[in-house]
């Protein structure tokens, strides 16, 4: 991603504030997103209130990269998002009807970064994911 956002703490939820500030975007825009990419689909609770995961995050995350980094309009977006997750669900067809071991979250490389996708055809950052753990480590290794 070509602007360097903070890392994303060991959290369970997040709300739209916080995934505003993490993700380099304003809450208004984040609404708008989940109009437009079916992937974002944060938890309500009581008066609406959102509560994104960790995977919301990344997706939102990933989102960004493609329409501010790379210049995708939302439908090129939206579609690449969805050209990703099928590729992923292809690969696992085909290594499952090979009698292969289907992995739970194959890597695919996608623009010289790497991604994986979950068995929900969600896309998790691997970088980001290894780069909080690596953190994570540090902070408890003293």
């Amino acid at each position: 991603m070509g602007t360097m956002l903070p890392s994303i703490p060991a959290k369970r939820y997040f709300t739209i504030g916080e995934v505003a500030e993490l993700c380099g975007v304003k809450p208004h825009v984040l609404r708008y997103w989940e109009q437009e990419f079916t992937q974002l689909r944060p938890m309500k609770r009581r008066g609406n209130r959102r509560y994104y995961q960790h995977h919301e995050v990344l997706m939102i995350r990933r989102i960004r990269d493609l329409l501010y980094d790379q210049g995708f309009t939302i439908s090129g977006a939206r579609n690449r998002l969805q050209e990703l997750a099928q590729a992923a669900r292809e690969g696992q067809h085909a290594d499952a009807a090979a009698g292969a071991d289907v992995p739970a979250a194959p890597l695919v490389a996608l623009d010289s970064m790497a991604f994986e996708v979950d068995g929900e055809g969600r896309v998790i950052d691997a970088q980001a994911v290894r780069q909080e753990l690596f953190e994570i480590r540090a902070l408890l290794s003293f």
